[in-house]
């Protein structure tokens, strides 16, 4: 049973003048399913290849709720072996290659498809298939002529001997398969939910990576500025200045070009330059902390500076630290996306939301701007909920407001 001075700390107060508000609630809980979202990733994806780049060009910008059929034929290799965390973390190969058709049929010892080609042209290609290599990773096969039998030896040296009848019957069971596409495909014939699904998990890394570095960066310079007024001040403060004059994506554009265009230096580039507004705020705060009663007390006691700093200050002025970081944790999706737009952000085929717009803005002139308006609608809702959130958490840390 939970004591009465639980429900009066801080952190309880704070936390019930926070859910009184519903708008900020809303968007908090709006984030915890982007995050669950980007935490199960490829466990949720439709395609769970690495960054969800199976390719169908025969099936371009096909519409949402559109279902395919599709034969799976299984590649002449041992089956992909990993740990459920790597799966998880990085997807996993297919032991399959896929082939969208549109009619199907057995002829002697093949397999015979017509290529998927759109609902309003005819299927002028076809394909065909050795059957046993349809459903079999296969080293090698034999027929049995007077039994009609195939004796198979797989990748894996096993031996297996099937009738012809009974493999068909099992290829129509196991591998005509019939694939749905909730939001249909990209440009490139890729599903755009698997797509969509692996941005939040980009969007929301980078948010989270450049808000510990600028949260890292500008708390130490912000408490050291502030503490030690004075040389150490002065020369903190020409940095803060240097910087803060730099427009913020010029200034990440030019870090990106230095740094290489990549997933890190994504991260890297947009942490170093959003530290200054932490630094900015932490400095203000420790300024009008450092002669407090409770500061001069530590001293007279004899504690060092490290610890008044680290210990006695620093804890009163997190809660301005969290509420900037959460309008910065929105400003890095946004410079991510920009940067993505422009192609000198994550690069393909990686799947990020800015990408998917700059792919296929164009579409918007063919009746089909769901493929750009979709991941931007994404990064408006997660940026909103971001921002609320923050506005949310601003009004909760104010000591002047009622705690009942």
């Amino acid at each position: 049973m939970k004591s009465s001075n639980s429900y009066n700390s801080p952190f309880y107060l704070t936390w019930k003048r926070f859910v009184k508000n519903p708008v900020s609630l809303i968007s908090l809980i709006t984030i915890g399913i982007f995050t669950l979202i980007a935490f199960l990733g490829y466990i949720i994806s439709p395609d769970k290849t690495p960054n969800a780049n199976t390719q169908f060009l025969e099936l371009t910008a096909q519409k949402p709720g559109s279902e395919v059929q599709m034969l799976k034929v299984r590649k002449n290799q041992p089956p992909a072996r990993q740990s459920v965390l790597k799966t998880l973390v990085q997807g996993r190969e297919s032991d399959f290659k896929f082939y969208p058709f549109s009619d199907l049929y057995f002829q002697g010892d093949s397999l015979i498809i017509r290529e998927f080609s759109g609902d309003d042209q005819e299927d002028i290609f076809s394909k065909s298939f050795y059957i046993p290599d349809v459903y079999f990773a296969l080293l090698k096969a034999e027929v049995i002529d007077e039994t009609d039998q195939y004796i198979i030896q797989n990748v894996e040296n096993k031996e297996v001997k099937i009738s012809k009848e009974e493999l068909e019957n099992l290829i129509e069971k196991e591998n005509v398969i019939s694939r749905k596409f909730l939001l249909g495909t990209d440009r490139f014939g890729r599903d755009l939910l698997s797509r969509m699904i692996l941005g939040t998990r980009i969007s929301l890394s980078v948010g989270f990576i450049a808000v510990i570095i600028s949260v890292f960066i500008g708390v130490l310079l912000g408490s050291l500025a502030g503490y030690y007024p004075g040389r150490i001040d002065k020369f903190i403060m020409w940095i803060i200045n240097v910087v803060w004059s730099i427009p913020t994506l010029l200034l990440v554009i030019a870090l990106t070009m230095v740094l290489g265009k990549g997933f890190w230096q994504i991260f890297i580039a947009v942490g170093i330059t959003m530290w200054v507004e932490v630094a900015r705020i932490v400095r203000g705060q420790v300024l009008s902390l450092r002669e407090s009663d409770y500061v001069l007390a530590a001293r007279a006691l004899g504690f060092n500076d490290f610890r008044i700093l680290f210990k006695h200050i620093l804890p009163n002025v997190m809660s301005s630290v969290i509420v900037v970081s959460s309008a910065n944790f929105a400003s890095a999706i946004l410079i991510e996306s920009g940067l993505s737009f422009l192609g000198i952000g994550i690069q393909p085929p990686v799947p990020s939301w800015g990408s998917m717009i700059r792919d296929h803005y164009g579409f918007i002139l063919v009746d089909k701007a769901y493929l750009a308006f979709i991941p931007g609608l994404a990064i408006m809702l997660l940026v909103l909920a971001f921002t609320l959130t923050g506005n949310g958490l601003r009004d909760s840390f104010d000591v002047n407001q009622e705690a009942s």
